[in-house]
Formats: structure tokens, sequence, C-alpha cells
């Protein structure tokens, strides 16, 4: 086609277009490097773009090129806006979905059936939800895709009840209007009426067992989300990347190792050894998690796609798992990649390096994250340097950082100087630290007894019988079962562990429902 004029054959130039925007998955950036080249691109062009661009992960180049479209005098027809309202929809740009309905009143297609079920699936989940009944008249009554695109409406707007009586009414259901139904009852958490649903549902598909796995796990019923699969797999419905990225996550949870190897092993047969970055990041975390960081660091050396992720869930693995050469040696290794870290890679470093006693090292790390990296430190970096502070027995010194931090210390900032002062046998600072904590909590027990054997530790008896006096006058009672110190790290680490990003189950329901 270059060879012989690009833009000399308007058909075959639809056709390449056709072809790259919307049936050869994953082209639509070349489908975008092809259009710029058209001198004149006609209606069906535009259309497809924007309608390709409204399905990708870029909705928003659908908006963009109708803009374009509008300013370059293209007319455009009933399928264009429609196609518009669904990337406005995607996207949840409520006033451009309002611009784009004032356009399909001015061209005259309020009429017509596909821009009408249109409107009624943006005005139902963005819009307003009073101008989607007006527009479910008597005519669309008798169109299933118009009672579906309202009850998804009321559905995902948490307005349960009336999208069941919609569904209730409905003269014929859909395989979208059930995969719906149990989608909101899912992202509502009533999973007992989703399951009701899905027993019901004539025939499923993998939405349909997505949406189930995805809410289980989000309701923390991870076995039954491992439960669910089985079933899946003995249907015969073959599971996606959706699926897999649940049955990860519940993994992950449960710290089933034997279980995540299995998942893995299912990912590789449905991948062909080949799989994304959305994957091999979840399966990194699993193993971190669950104790294998040695596998952890298989999974990453054998992925040729990485992201900060990546890099985020792998450091942070390696320092929480005690090889804090390793973490930062991978930081070094992720600088010369020139992938840019966040403020989540320097809470992996930082961990390495309080785990490591390395405090130059990590004092270092925590400048080059505020003065090259142009990064403003959180609570959880604060957190590992106080941290760091307190291991190396540098007391004072953390609570003048402490004093100089430009964001408010919280209780858990507190706790982890008071177990540093009970570390070294620092009395007077643990006492200074235990009332900054009083003034935050009043109720946990550790607080107190922390304090108290600070004092016992130095023979103070005395000191020891009154912060237990004052325990029991504020009617707190100590919880048995574990040591302070334990505890004390225990709620650090989980403190800083939270800072990872995992496979989130949340956005395994919304891709499930999307889907």
């Amino acid at each position: 086609m270059v060879v012989n004029g690009f833009n000399s054959s308007p058909p075959a130039l639809r056709e390449l277009i056709f072809c790259s925007a919307m049936v050869v998955p994953g082209t639509i950036n070349y489908a975008h490097k092809v259009f710029a080249e058209i001198t004149e691109p006609d209606t069906f062009m535009y259309n497809t773009m924007i309608r390709g661009s409204a399905q990708s992960q870029t909705p928003l180049n659908a908006i963009s090129l109708y803009t374009q479209m509008d300013k370059g005098r293209v007319k455009p027809d009933n399928f264009t806006f429609s196609f518009v309202l669904k990337a406005c929809t995607k996207v949840l740009y409520r006033n451009m979905g309002f611009c784009v309905h004032g356009k399909v009143v001015k061209h005259g297609f309020e009429v017509n059936k596909f821009a009408r079920n249109t409107l009624i699936y943006f005005h139902a989940n963005c819009g307003d939800l009073n101008i989607a009944r007006v527009f479910f008249d008597d005519s669309a009554k008798r169109d299933v895709v118009a009672w579906s695109a309202l009850t998804a409406g009321c559905a995902r707007r948490g307005e349960l009840s009336v999208a069941r009586s919609l569904f209730d009414e409905m003269p014929v259901r859909d395989l979208v209007s059930w995969n719906v139904m149990i989608t909101g009852y899912v992202k509502q958490g009533e999973m007992e009426k989703a399951r009701e649903l899905f027993n019901e549902v004539p025939e499923r598909d993998v939405v349909t067992w997505n949406a189930m796995i995805a809410g289980y796990v989000l309701c923390g019923l991870n076995e039954l989300a491992l439960e669910m699969f089985e079933e899946m797999r003995s249907a015969g419905e073959r599971p996606d990347e959706v699926t897999m990225l649940s049955l990860l996550s519940a993994c992950t949870d449960l710290r089933d190792l034997e279980v995540g190897e299995k998942v893995h092993s299912a990912i590789l047969e449905m991948s062909y050894g080949e799989m994304n970055v959305l994957l091999g990041n979840a399966l990194i975390d699993m193993y971190a998690k669950c104790g294998s960081i040695e596998t952890a660091m298989e999974v990453f050396r054998g992925m040729r796609e990485k992201d900060v992720s990546t890099w985020n869930s792998v450091i942070g693995g390696l320092a929480f798992h005690g090889h804090a050469e390793e973490s930062n040696a991978l930081f070094s290794e992720m600088q010369r990649s020139k992938v840019r870290p966040n403020e989540i890679t320097f809470v992996g470093v930082l961990v390495a390096c309080s785990h490591a006693g390395k405090l130059e090292e990590g004092q270092r790390y925590f400048k080059l994250m505020k003065n090259r990296y142009k990064i403003e430190p959180n609570i959880r970096h604060y957190g590992c340097m106080v941290d760091l502070l307190g291991r190396a027995g540098l007391l004072n010194e953390a609570f003048e950082f402490i004093d100089r931090m430009e964001i408010e210390p919280n209780a858990i900032i507190w706790r982890t100087l008071l177990g540093a002062c009970r570390i070294h046998g620092n009395v007077q600072l643990g006492r200074r630290a235990n009332e900054r904590l009083l003034e935050m909590r009043k109720d946990e027990s550790g607080d107190y007894v922390l304090l108290s054997n600070i004092y016992a530790s130095r023979g103070e008896w005395d000191g020891a019988q009154n912060v237990r006096k004052l325990m029991d006058d504020s009617g707190v009672r100590k919880e048995p079962g574990c040591s302070l110190v334990e505890a004390d790290e225990k709620a650090l680490m989980h403190f800083l562990i939270n800072s990872q990003p995992k496979p989130n189950s949340r956005k395994s329901v919304s891709r499930a429902a999307s889907s």
C-alpha cells in the first residue's frame, strides 16, 4: 500500500484500520499510527478507531478522536455517538457524556435503537438515572439489551433492589443480565444471593465463574474461591487471566504455597510458557509472601517484560526475607535498567537496610529518594527510618528525626520507638514515647506493658508498678499469648508489608464485570 500510494485506496485503508483496531488483539497502537497517516479519514474509519479505542486500555483516546472528528467536520452517524458514549461511561466522563447526548439529539438519533440503548447504558451507569428510566419506554422494554443496560446501571450504583426488580421482570434474560446481577451482589459482599443466582444460571461463561471466584476472595472466603475454581475446571470452562489473578490473591492471603504452585502450572499451560506482566507480578508476590523467595526470583528472571511493580515485589520480598544485600543489589540493577523507582520501591530498600543494620546506606537511600527522584516521604518511609535509627541504638537521633517529620507521626512510629527504648533499656526516652502514644490511644495493653518492662529491665520496680496501676485504672486488660517485642515487630511488618501492591480482588471483580 505504501509503495502504490498509501492514500490512494480508501477501501483498503478501511480494511487495514478495521483489522488493526478491532480484529488483531493488541494492535490498537499500530492502528493509531496508520490512522495518523491517512489524509482524509471518512466516517467509517473514525468510527472504527473510536470503537477500538473505547474497548482498549486507553478509552480516553476515543474521546480525543471524536473531538478531532468534530473539528474536521466529518459527519457522524448513530454508531459514532454510541462508541463515544461507551468510552465516556468507561472513564466516568459524566459532563462529556451529557455533551454527546446533546449531539445525539441535534442529529436526530434519539429514536435509533442502537443510540438509545447506549444512552440508557451511559445514564444508568454514570449519568442521570432518571433520564435512563425515561428512555426505557415501551419500545425499549421489548429489547433485551435495553433491559440489561438499565439493570447493569442500577446494580453498579448499588441499587440492587431496583436492579433485581428489573431483572425479575425481564421477559428474556441473556447471559449478560445474569452476570450483571451476580456481579452486583458480589460487589456488595452478598455472596449468598450471588451464589443463589449462580446456581440458577441456565448457561455460564468465564465471566460468571470469575465474578464468583473474585467475590469469594474479596470477602476473605479464599477456600471457597479455590473450591469454585475446581468446580469451574470440572465443568470444562477454561480459566483466563482474571481467574488466575483472583486465585493467586487467594493463595497469597492463605499463604498456601502448594496450591499456589498448582495455579502457577495452570498459568504456564494457559499461556504456553509466556505470561504477561500482571500475572508475573502476582506470582512473584505470592511466592515471596508464601516464603519461597527463590522461586519468586526464578519467575522474576524469566519475565521478558517488567514494570515498576515487578521490581518492587521482588525487592520488597528479598528485604522481608532478610536478604538485604540481594535486595539492594537488585535496586541498583533496577536503576541501571532505566526503570524509575517509586515510593513503594524505597519502602523495600529501606526495610532491607533496617534488617541488615545498614544505617548510613539507609540514610543515603532516604536522601536519594527525596533529592534525585523528588519523592516526598510518606509515613511508611518515616517508619522505616525510625526503625533503622532505633535498631542502631540512636534513640535521641530518632526523637529528633520524628520532630523534623513533615507529617504527623502515627501510633506505629511511636510504638516502634518505644520498642527500641525497651531493647536498649532507655527509661527516660521510653517514658516520652509512651506519653505520645497515650495521647493517641489508651486502650492498647502492649503500650503499657512495654513501658513497664523497660522499668523492670532497669530494676526500677516502682516505675513498673506505677505503669501497671495506670493500666488497671484505665480499665485496659493485657492480651495473653505473645511476646511484646514480637508483637511490636509484627505490627511494624504488617504496616510495611501492606505498602506492597498485590493483585487486587476488587479490581478482579471489576474486570470480570467489564468483560
